[in-house]
């Protein structure tokens, strides 16, 4: 695998079985240079984000991209460069192949939510030619957008954030509902009923209305600028950042109407001309309270690998469900990643269309904090034992989590492509240990076993 300069374009030139593909370079997603990333098999894994990619087709094999590489295949190099340079012109991402609404179709999936999981299980049941009647239903005022960046990119615009612009929707003939809101659902009619009064039918459905964040519970919380980040609106300007651990907020104190401190629970008093709370998420399940739909101790719903509910025809994907993962032995888990989202609508569509297709993910993160980016991969809930190779105030590191002595999470900064390194070879299913003796990062800090 190498990067190969071809006219202006950034070309990733790879050999396999003797035969060689030419694919961009930059990933779909954020346009990362895949040359930098993890090639293994047939696919090639981007390194700052874990979005992969078959280097034989540029086909999208896995999230967060939402997009395909354009792609060629000879078996003479210098004649398939010259190829591949007329054939990318222009396009450096290629949309997967879909079809459009068939009016004799009478079928109609729903899809509650104007998320990332409803987004890619339109896209799937399109991509897999079905022809029935697409109905995608948000409360917000905006077509699925990027929500990580908001904690990331402080000056986005709304419409830069659009996954898929109005366009794009209308071509492939999904319905899109704004600022309408579920109300309740009812199973056995199949039927949903809105804020607006209207009750629409459906034959299959996707409840993918994800969480909102959690308000703080204690005096002053209703002054004006204390605020969430939730939606493009929400975006503010960061400059400094002192950490108070362990502690948290017993009040916030304002004059005007305005907040001016905010008092810990420690004792400690913060001036502060505004308040953003961060403190985690609450399901958006309420309108299934009273239907037959099961739901866990926190209102989270209960899923199965195929992402169905306990009831026939109702499936559920995103930020909202219970789910088994595979990697922890099928461990139920709430996890609000929007890699996951992803994987959950696509497999939902699969399976809405019969194809008894399991979910099988490695979750993969990542945030930004004050330019820096730390990235991660699996799931380390429960971890017993932590491995570092370098050093946090080098700010370059890798933390390998381990739960009886295997590799089951990483996180990294500064260590391209480490983690992405760690989320293939976990995806692979194979059990690693770490090796404490290894200290920098040319390695391979996993061992086989």
């Amino acid at each position: 695998m190498m990067e190969v300069e071809v006219g202006d374009h950034n070309v990733l030139l790879v050999r396999c079985d003797g035969v060689y593909s030419a694919i961009s370079n930059q990933c779909t997603h954020y346009g990362a240079p895949l040359s930098k990333g993890v090639l293994s098999g047939h696919r090639v894994r981007c390194p700052w984000h874990g979005s992969c990619f078959n280097v034989k087709t540029g086909d999208l094999e896995e999230y967060p991209g939402i997009d395909c590489l354009p792609c060629h295949k000879e078996n003479s190099e210098s004649k398939m460069l010259t190829i591949f340079s007329v054939q990318i012109q222009g396009q450096p991402k290629r949309i997967k192949w879909m079809g459009a609404r068939d009016q004799a179709v009478l079928h109609t999936v729903m899809l509650l939510g104007g998320g990332a999981a409803s987004l890619m299980c339109a896209e799937t049941l399109r991509q897999e030619n079905y022809g029935g009647r697409i109905i995608m239903v948000s409360r917000d005022d905006l077509l699925p957008y990027d929500k990580t960046r908001l904690s990331k990119i402080m000056n986005a615009e709304s419409e830069s954030l659009l996954m898929r612009k109005i366009e794009f929707f209308h071509k492939y003939d999904i319905e899109v509902w704004l600022k309408k809101e579920a109300l309740s659902i009812d199973t056995n009619k199949k039927t949903v009923t809105f804020d607006d009064g209207l009750i629409q039918c459906y034959d299959q459905i996707l409840i993918a209305t994800g969480c909102r964040a959690k308000s703080l519970d204690c005096p002053g919380v209703d002054l004006e600028n204390v605020l969430m980040l939730e939606t493009p609106e929400d975006m503010l300007e960061e400059r400094g950042v002192t950490f108070y651990m362990n502690d948290a907020v017993a009040e916030v104190q304002g004059q005007n109407r305005r907040v001016k401190a905010v008092k810990l629970k420690s004792g400690i008093t913060i001036e502060a001309d505004l308040l953003i709370a961060g403190i985690g998420v609450n399901p958006n399940s309420e309108f299934l309270k009273g239907s037959p739909i099961r739901m866990d101790s926190k209102n989270y719903v209960i899923v199965d690998k195929y992402m169905r509910t306990n009831i026939t025809d109702v499936y559920c994907a995103g930020d909202l469900t219970s789910f088994p993962l595979k990697m922890a032995k099928g461990q139920n888990v709430s996890i609000g990643h929007w890699q996951t989202a992803q994987a959950h609508g696509r497999i939902a569509a699969l399976n809405m269309l019969r194809r008894e297709v399991e979910l099988n993910i490695v979750p993969f993160y990542w945030t930004v904090l004050l330019g820096r980016t730390i990235r991660y991969a699996g799931y380390g809930e429960g971890y017993t034992e932590m491995v570092l190779k370098g050093r946090f105030e080098n700010m370059k590191f890798l933390a390998l989590y381990l739960k009886d002595d295997e590799v089951v999470a990483a996180a990294g900064l500064n260590v391209e492509p480490a983690v992405s390194v760690v989320a293939e070879r976990l995806a692979e299913g194979r059990r690693h240990t770490a090796q404490p003796h290894v200290t920098t990062p040319g390695w391979m800090p996993l061992h086989p076993r």
